[in-house]
Protein backbone atom coordinates (compact mmCIF):
# COMPACT_ATOMS: atom_id res chain seq x y z
CA UNK A 1 0.00 0.00 0.00
CA UNK A 2 2.81 2.14 0.82
CA UNK A 3 4.40 2.57 -2.64
CA UNK A 4 0.47 2.91 -4.40
CA UNK A 5 -0.15 5.91 -1.55
CA UNK A 6 3.09 7.23 -2.17
CA UNK A 7 2.27 7.21 -6.25
CA UNK A 8 -1.29 8.81 -5.27
CA UNK A 9 -0.23 11.67 -3.13
CA UNK A 10 2.59 12.70 -5.59
CA UNK A 11 0.65 12.90 -8.54
CA UNK A 12 -2.51 14.71 -6.36
CA UNK A 13 0.55 17.59 -5.70
CA UNK A 14 1.01 18.04 -9.50
CA UNK A 15 -2.36 18.13 -10.20
CA UNK A 16 -3.02 21.02 -7.78
CA UNK A 17 0.07 22.43 -8.66
CA UNK A 18 0.70 22.06 -12.06
CA UNK A 19 2.67 25.06 -12.59
CA UNK A 20 4.16 24.80 -9.41
CA UNK A 21 5.43 21.96 -8.73
CA UNK A 22 9.27 21.77 -8.93
CA UNK A 23 10.43 18.47 -6.78
CA UNK A 24 8.50 16.12 -4.71
CA UNK A 25 10.77 14.24 -2.06
CA UNK A 26 10.38 10.95 0.16
CA UNK A 27 11.99 11.13 3.28
CA UNK A 28 11.81 9.46 7.16
CA UNK A 29 11.03 6.19 7.47
CA UNK A 30 10.45 5.09 4.35
CA UNK A 31 13.81 6.14 3.48
CA UNK A 32 16.07 5.36 6.38
CA UNK A 33 15.26 1.36 6.81
CA UNK A 34 12.53 1.86 9.34
CA UNK A 35 9.02 2.04 8.05
CA UNK A 36 6.79 0.27 11.05
CA UNK A 37 3.14 -0.78 10.79
CA UNK A 38 2.35 2.84 12.49
CA UNK A 39 4.92 4.71 10.58
CA UNK A 40 3.77 7.85 8.73
CA UNK A 41 4.40 8.53 4.87
CA UNK A 42 6.74 11.83 4.95
CA UNK A 43 7.38 13.71 1.65
CA UNK A 44 8.58 17.01 0.80
CA UNK A 45 8.04 18.87 -2.36
CA UNK A 46 9.31 22.21 -3.68
CA UNK A 47 7.87 24.84 -6.06
CA UNK A 48 8.17 27.87 -7.78
CA UNK A 49 5.95 30.29 -5.83
CA UNK A 50 3.74 30.38 -2.64
CA UNK A 51 0.20 28.34 -2.68
CA UNK A 52 -3.13 30.29 -3.18
CA UNK A 53 -5.49 29.74 -0.21
CA UNK A 54 -7.70 27.77 -3.19
CA UNK A 55 -4.94 25.54 -3.68
CA UNK A 56 -4.10 25.18 0.42
CA UNK A 57 -7.85 24.34 0.92
CA UNK A 58 -8.12 21.83 -2.24
CA UNK A 59 -4.84 20.01 -1.47
CA UNK A 60 -6.08 19.45 2.57
CA UNK A 61 -9.58 18.06 1.21
CA UNK A 62 -8.38 15.76 -1.33
CA UNK A 63 -5.43 14.53 0.96
CA UNK A 64 -7.93 14.17 4.09
CA UNK A 65 -9.66 11.22 2.94
CA UNK A 66 -6.49 9.52 1.80
CA UNK A 67 -4.49 9.97 4.94
CA UNK A 68 -5.01 7.71 8.06
CA UNK A 69 -7.78 7.78 9.93
CA UNK A 70 -10.11 9.37 6.83
CA UNK A 71 -9.45 6.37 4.90
CA UNK A 72 -12.68 3.64 5.44
CA UNK A 73 -10.84 1.06 4.41
CA UNK A 74 -8.18 1.40 7.53
CA UNK A 75 -5.19 0.80 5.04
CA UNK A 76 -3.75 4.32 4.41
CA UNK A 77 -1.04 5.76 6.49
CA UNK A 78 -0.92 8.97 7.76
CA UNK A 79 0.36 11.08 5.93
CA UNK A 80 2.92 13.90 6.27
CA UNK A 81 3.76 17.00 3.94
CA UNK A 82 5.39 20.02 3.72
CA UNK A 83 5.51 22.45 0.82
CA UNK A 84 8.20 24.80 0.50
CA UNK A 85 8.47 27.76 -2.46
CA UNK A 86 12.17 27.55 -3.80
CA UNK A 87 12.45 31.85 -3.59
CA UNK A 88 11.94 31.04 0.45
CA UNK A 89 15.46 28.78 0.04
CA UNK A 90 16.92 31.25 -1.76
CA UNK A 91 19.09 33.04 -0.59
CA UNK A 92 19.02 31.08 2.75
CA UNK A 93 17.79 32.64 5.68
CA UNK A 94 16.49 30.93 9.17
CA UNK A 95 13.99 30.34 9.83
CA UNK A 96 12.68 28.98 6.41
CA UNK A 97 8.85 30.28 5.79
CA UNK A 98 7.04 27.18 5.73
CA UNK A 99 4.26 27.19 2.80
CA UNK A 100 2.10 24.52 3.46
CA UNK A 101 1.61 21.50 5.92
CA UNK A 102 -0.61 18.42 6.07
CA UNK A 103 -1.09 16.10 9.46
CA UNK A 104 -3.97 14.38 10.59
CA UNK A 105 -3.15 16.32 13.88
CA UNK A 106 -4.44 19.40 12.29
CA UNK A 107 -7.96 17.51 11.49
CA UNK A 108 -9.37 19.60 14.51
CA UNK A 109 -8.47 22.67 12.52
CA UNK A 110 -9.17 21.91 9.23
CA UNK A 111 -12.90 20.72 10.73
CA UNK A 112 -13.30 24.30 11.84
CA UNK A 113 -12.20 25.90 8.01
CA UNK A 114 -8.73 26.41 9.35
CA UNK A 115 -6.53 25.79 6.46
CA UNK A 116 -3.31 27.03 7.60
CA UNK A 117 -3.02 26.35 11.35
CA UNK A 118 1.00 25.37 10.99
CA UNK A 119 3.52 27.86 12.37
CA UNK A 120 5.12 29.40 9.20
CA UNK A 121 8.25 29.78 11.01
CA UNK A 122 9.04 27.03 12.54
CA UNK A 123 12.50 26.00 12.89
CA UNK A 124 11.66 22.41 12.12
CA UNK A 125 12.09 23.46 8.30
CA UNK A 126 15.58 23.44 8.57
CA UNK A 127 15.95 19.78 9.58
CA UNK A 128 13.36 18.78 6.89
CA UNK A 129 15.57 20.11 4.55
CA UNK A 130 18.43 18.36 5.96
CA UNK A 131 16.95 15.30 6.08
CA UNK A 132 15.34 15.17 2.21
CA UNK A 133 19.19 16.23 1.14
CA UNK A 134 20.56 13.21 3.22
CA UNK A 135 17.72 10.50 1.78
CA UNK A 136 18.30 11.66 -2.10
CA UNK A 137 14.45 10.32 -2.79
CA UNK A 138 12.94 12.07 -5.63
CA UNK A 139 9.65 11.14 -6.52
CA UNK A 140 9.83 13.68 -9.11
CA UNK A 141 12.04 16.33 -10.37
CA UNK A 142 15.69 16.54 -9.84
CA UNK A 143 17.91 15.63 -6.79
CA UNK A 144 17.06 17.92 -4.39
CA UNK A 145 20.42 19.81 -4.03
CA UNK A 146 19.42 21.23 -7.65
CA UNK A 147 16.87 23.06 -5.93
CA UNK A 148 18.22 24.19 -2.81
CA UNK A 149 20.82 23.57 -0.26
CA UNK A 150 23.52 23.09 1.81
CA UNK A 151 21.57 23.70 4.87
CA UNK A 152 24.34 25.80 7.07
CA UNK A 153 24.55 22.94 10.17
CA UNK A 154 25.11 25.60 12.38
CA UNK A 155 21.36 26.41 11.07
CA UNK A 156 20.06 22.82 11.53
CA UNK A 157 21.47 22.52 14.95
CA UNK A 158 19.87 25.60 15.98
CA UNK A 159 17.04 24.24 14.71
CA UNK A 160 17.05 21.21 16.94
CA UNK A 161 17.84 22.93 19.82
CA UNK A 162 14.74 25.47 19.12
CA UNK A 163 12.42 22.33 18.92
CA UNK A 164 12.84 21.01 22.33
CA UNK A 165 10.29 23.09 24.06
CA UNK A 166 7.69 22.19 21.57
CA UNK A 167 8.50 18.76 22.02
CA UNK A 168 8.51 18.58 25.55
CA UNK A 169 4.81 20.28 24.98
CA UNK A 170 3.70 16.64 23.43
CA UNK A 171 5.63 14.60 25.98
CA UNK A 172 2.58 14.10 27.82
CA UNK A 173 0.75 11.16 25.69
CA UNK A 174 2.90 10.54 23.25
CA UNK A 175 6.10 9.13 25.64
CA UNK A 176 6.73 6.76 22.98
CA UNK A 177 7.74 8.89 20.02
CA UNK A 178 9.19 11.93 22.21
CA UNK A 179 11.77 9.92 23.92
CA UNK A 180 12.66 8.68 20.25
CA UNK A 181 12.79 12.05 18.45
CA UNK A 182 15.14 12.99 21.36
CA UNK A 183 17.35 10.61 21.18
CA UNK A 184 17.38 10.99 17.33
CA UNK A 185 18.21 14.68 17.68
CA UNK A 186 21.11 13.55 20.02
CA UNK A 187 22.29 11.03 17.95
CA UNK A 188 22.11 13.40 14.88
CA UNK A 189 23.67 16.11 16.18
CA UNK A 190 26.70 14.00 17.54
CA UNK A 191 27.19 12.63 14.16
CA UNK A 192 26.09 14.46 11.48
CA UNK A 193 23.78 11.77 9.63
CA UNK A 194 19.92 11.23 9.98
CA UNK A 195 19.00 7.81 10.61
CA UNK A 196 15.62 5.90 11.86
CA UNK A 197 14.41 6.19 15.32
CA UNK A 198 15.52 2.24 15.52
CA UNK A 199 18.75 3.21 14.38
CA UNK A 200 19.05 6.11 16.85
CA UNK A 201 17.97 4.10 19.95
CA UNK A 202 20.72 1.60 19.05
CA UNK A 203 23.24 4.16 18.64
CA UNK A 204 22.47 5.46 22.33
CA UNK A 205 21.71 3.07 24.38
CA UNK A 206 25.22 2.11 25.17
CA UNK A 207 26.14 5.43 25.68
CA UNK A 208 23.41 5.85 28.51
CA UNK A 209 23.52 5.42 32.39
CA UNK A 210 21.83 2.18 33.43
CA UNK A 211 19.19 3.61 34.70
CA UNK A 212 17.76 5.10 31.83
CA UNK A 213 18.06 2.52 29.98
CA UNK A 214 14.84 0.64 30.42
CA UNK A 215 12.77 3.74 28.82
CA UNK A 216 14.64 3.35 25.60
CA UNK A 217 14.60 -0.06 25.35
CA UNK A 218 10.57 -0.12 25.75
CA UNK A 219 10.60 2.95 23.40
CA UNK A 220 12.14 1.32 21.43
CA UNK A 221 9.97 -2.18 21.25
CA UNK A 222 6.47 -0.37 21.17
CA UNK A 223 8.07 1.64 17.93
CA UNK A 224 9.52 -1.81 16.20
CA UNK A 225 6.31 -3.56 17.40
CA UNK A 226 3.97 -0.94 16.13
CA UNK A 227 2.01 -0.93 19.13
CA UNK A 228 -0.50 2.04 18.40
CA UNK A 229 -1.23 1.80 22.22
CA UNK A 230 1.41 2.67 24.96
CA UNK A 231 1.81 1.12 28.25
CA UNK A 232 4.49 2.72 30.52
CA UNK A 233 3.24 0.93 34.18
CA UNK A 234 5.85 1.49 36.20
CA UNK A 235 8.53 2.99 34.09
CA UNK A 236 6.24 6.16 33.40
CA UNK A 237 7.64 8.08 36.26
CA UNK A 238 10.99 7.80 34.49
CA UNK A 239 10.34 8.80 31.07
CA UNK A 240 10.75 12.62 32.10
CA UNK A 241 14.16 11.81 34.45
CA UNK A 242 15.11 9.98 30.69
CA UNK A 243 14.42 13.55 28.46
CA UNK A 244 15.60 15.72 30.82
CA UNK A 245 19.15 13.31 30.73
CA UNK A 246 19.00 13.69 26.78
CA UNK A 247 17.98 17.15 26.40
CA UNK A 248 21.47 17.50 28.94
CA UNK A 249 23.46 15.43 26.55
CA UNK A 250 21.82 17.12 23.11
CA UNK A 251 22.97 20.82 24.75
CA UNK A 252 26.19 19.38 25.68
CA UNK A 253 26.84 18.71 21.67
CA UNK A 254 29.35 20.97 20.33
CA UNK A 255 28.50 23.65 18.23
CA UNK A 256 31.25 23.10 15.93
CA UNK A 257 29.81 19.77 14.84
CA UNK A 258 29.53 18.44 11.57
CA UNK A 259 27.94 16.45 8.96
CA UNK A 260 30.09 13.56 8.24
CA UNK A 261 30.83 13.13 4.61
Amino acid sequence: MTADQTGEVTTLIRDVLPDAVLGIYLHGSAVFGSLKPTSDLDLFAVTSRRTTDAERRELIERLLPMSGPGDPSGQSRSINIEIVAQTDLRPWRYPVWLDFQFGDWYRPDFAKGNFAPWDSSSPDVAIVLEMVLQANRALFGPPPSELFGPIPWADVRRAMLDSVSDLLSYLDGDERNVVLTFVRIWMTLSTGVFRSKEGAADWAMPLLPPEHRPVLAHARSLYVRGIPTEDWGDLMPCVRPFVDHVIGEIQATPAATLPIE
